[in-house]
């Protein structure tokens, strides 16, 4: 769940009826300012030039899946790693782990349907759609299987994927993922933003606004999904990293949940880290996934 949200209370949307289009206006609050930068988190980072990844058309290409067009790019050579973006984002979120990785596996970086250059033809997004995407880009690529790295709703795919397809999945890195949508997953004051943004973008699209179509769509998707089960988490075979910054907008509590359910899991809190870890403390994060996929897993079986 990549919360893509705005203190909505302090816009104002105007409909310029002689072009289409909003005008948006807002007034800065603590909530507005750090919401909106969970917003352009999801596809921007920090570069001081701009990034090829998720444009590179050497490295990309399109797969016909489920009816879509899957635009993925591969980067390196070795054992086959997947890279799978938040909601609303693409190929170019994950660039400082397409940086690090590509030299010690082949990377190759998705973006799932409705997102980057991915088409998305259906009324509505679901996790276990994008899951099925993974499966069958995999399956046109001749990949048994690959180790799947997936940030916030990227963790979500990944863990659907390790419980549907079980064989594709060698292993997980998690980062920041949710089970259910639910008020023990977020803190309050991001869940009520998440409500309020919603409804803004569908009075939009109710008064005829066809360009947040899109945008409703993935709202819709992370404010109610997934809804993955205990049960179901205690079937995935593969080992799994569960990942989250101590700061992150994910409750620690419902991270523990997830990785106390899961038979082969290890779990890391990234310090000093938000739920932006794969750009904002790149260095810990790569390290900490790179030093998982890399050494023989293990659990500690006392305390």
């Amino acid at each position: 769940m990549n919360f893509k949200l705005m203190s909505m209370a302090n816009f104002i949307f105007y409909k310029q009826k002689s072009y289409g289009f909003f005008f948006c206006f807002f007034y800065p609050t603590f909530f507005s300012v750090f919401l909106f930068l969970i917003i352009a988190g999801s596809g921007c980072r920090n570069n001081t030039k701009p990034s090829q990844f998720g444009r590179n058309r050497e490295a990309g290409n399109y797969a016909n899946v489920n009816g879509i067009k899957l635009y993925y790019e591969v980067y390196g050579k070795g054992e086959p790693l997947v890279l799978l973006h938040g909601n609303g984002g693409s190929i170019n979120a994950g660039s400082k782990q397409i940086d690090f990785f590509s030299k010690y596996f082949q990377v190759i970086a998705v973006d799932s349907r409705g997102q980057g250059k991915s088409n998305d033809n259906t009324d509505s997004l679901t996790y276990d759609g994008m899951a099925a995407d993974l499966n069958g880009l995999l399956d046109q690529l001749k990949i048994d299987s690959a180790y799947i790295i997936g940030h916030s709703d990227g963790g979500i795919i990944g863990l659907i994927t390790a419980i549907r397809y079980p064989k594709k999945v060698k292993m997980l890195a998690a980062m920041s993922p949710n089970i259910r949508p639910d008020s023990m997953v977020l803190y309050s004051k991001v869940a009520e933003e998440s409500s309020k943004m919603l409804k803004i973008y569908e009075d939009s699209l109710n008064a005829g606004f066809q360009p947040v179509a899109n945008k409703v769509k993935l709202l819709r998707l992370m404010q109610y999904h997934p809804h993955i089960s205990k049960a179901e988490l205690s079937a995935i075979q593969a080992p799994v990293l569960l990942l989250c910054g101590d700061r992150d907008v994910i409750q620690l509590s419902h991270i523990i949940e997830i990785f106390r359910a899961i038979p082969k899991s290890n779990l890391c809190v990234l310090p000093g880290s938000t739920h932006f870890a794969p750009w904002g403390n790149p260095e810990l994060y790569n390290e900490s996934i790179n030093r998982f996929f890399t050494k023989p897993f293990s659990m500690p079986d006392s305390y």
